[in-house]
């Protein structure tokens, strides 16, 4: 029976980012994940891109993972925030000797990075494709027999399965969990005016419709929320026709477009946990938490998750305490709950106050809007929270290794 230190279920953006974090700090990770990696890499399978925010960049950076990522990266110096197309935007610009508020990467190029590093990683044993038949979490450690027969064990189970977590169900750990009655259509353009590194996030009643800067300086990527009901038939539309749509919401910010990138799209939903730690066992990303992405926090929450359990796992272990530890899960809860649950409500809360329609409400989202743009100290407080520098942050969102 093979022994490692955590069993990851999970290969994904999280999962394999933890476990290289784990191993960088000494301790061994087994990753077992069902999904071919061969499948995950394809051009076809995950056409998102996703935003980094810096303090994200920070740990990646610190892991040694983004100086492969910048030649692909571009970097957000500016997110503007529209209620429509009004003329006057809330902006959030970086100063010029500043680090970027984060940096835009296809998943793409992400999954390849972190798969490079997990493989070139001694400490870390990668079970893909393969998947857990049996799991006993007790008193002694946690013991799986994998599908290809395999026997492994460790001292903690962490789970990054995502939001439709097996190991979260069987653990009875609930959740509270919402629709939002919104698909998100995801795509890319071409465009004819250099995006200058700006983000555009414009408020329409019936969803949120960014427009996210990628390489070179003209190319985006789209992530247009629509009702449910609306989405088959956006799908249908000819190029012709969705192009002309597209380049409608987007007021002309861009100037002319052409498709990049194939159309998809999939639903957005909020679920919380009502805990993310049972007997040893953590649960981490969007096993834990999910939220809409209007403000382009959901991997950037994993990330948090991810750098506040390696520290508290690297504590432990400097300090000679079995890593199932009730003390350290106990930390990691205390740590991440709070954050995740404050993230998530206010995401929920600002697509319930965008998606309110008529005159008195436009005005009312107008008027915070400009309030927001003049007050410096809150405008202060929204960019911190764009880069995932607020809050008691690990170190390894500091840039610095544990």
């Amino acid at each position: 029976m093979d022994s490692h230190d955590v069993i990851i279920l999970g290969g994904g953006l999280v999962g394999l980012t933890l476990a290289i974090a784990l191993e960088r700090h000494g301790l061994t990770a087994a990753v077992v994940d069902p999904l071919d990696p061969e499948k995950a890499l394809a051009a076809g399978f995950d056409g998102r891109a996703s935003a980094i925010a810096s303090a994200s960049w920070r740990m990646l950076d610190a892991l040694g993972i983004a100086e492969t990522l910048k030649p692909h990266g571009c970097a957000i110096h500016r997110i503007e925030v529209r209620d429509g197309l009004q003329k006057d935007a809330l902006d959030f610009t970086t100063a010029e000797d500043d680090e970027p508020l984060g940096y835009m990467l296809e998943n793409r190029t992400l999954r390849q990075a972190l798969r490079e590093a997990a493989v070139g990683a001694t400490g870390v044993t990668l079970h893909m494709p393969d998947r857990a038949a049996s799991v006993e979490r007790n008193e002694t450690g946690v013991h799986m027999t994998l599908a290809s027969g395999r026997q492994i064990r460790g001292q903690l189970l962490l789970a990054c399965e995502g939001r439709k977590s097996p190991t979260r169900e069987a653990a009875g750990i609930r959740t509270a969990k919402w629709g939002y009655d919104h698909v998100a259509v995801i795509s890319a353009f071409d465009h004819t005016k250099d995006h200058h590194n700006i983000a555009h996030e414009i408020f329409y009643s019936a969803g949120p419709f960014a427009l996210l800067p990628l390489n070179p300086g003209t190319r985006s990527a789209l992530v247009w929320t629509v009702s449910p009901k609306d989405a088959e038939g956006v799908l249908a539309l000819s190029e012709r026709a969705f192009l002309a749509e597209v380049t409608k919401r987007a007021g002309g910010l861009l100037g002319e477009i052409s498709l990049a990138a194939p159309r998809s799209s999939y639903p957005l939903d909020f679920h919380h946990a009502t805990r993310i730690t049972a007997q040893r066992l953590a649960l981490v990303g969007d096993a834990a938490h999910g939220s809409h992405p209007i403000a382009g926090q959901g991997l950037n929450l994993g990330f948090r998750d991810v750098a506040a359990l390696v520290e508290v796992l690297v504590d432990g272990a400097r300090l000679g305490l079995d890593l199932g530890d009730a003390q350290l899960l106990a930390r990691y809860e205390r740590w991440r709950s709070v954050d995740t649950l404050a993230v998530s409500l206010a995401t929920d809360t600002l697509t319930r106050l965008f998606g309110i329609p008529g005159k008195p409400a436009t005005a009312i989202r107008r008027l915070g809007l400009g309030a927001v743009q003049k007050l410096a100290p809150l405008k202060s407080i929204f960019m911190a929270e764009a880069r995932g520098t607020s809050g008691d942050l690990p170190k390894l969102l500091q840039g610095a290794v544990v």
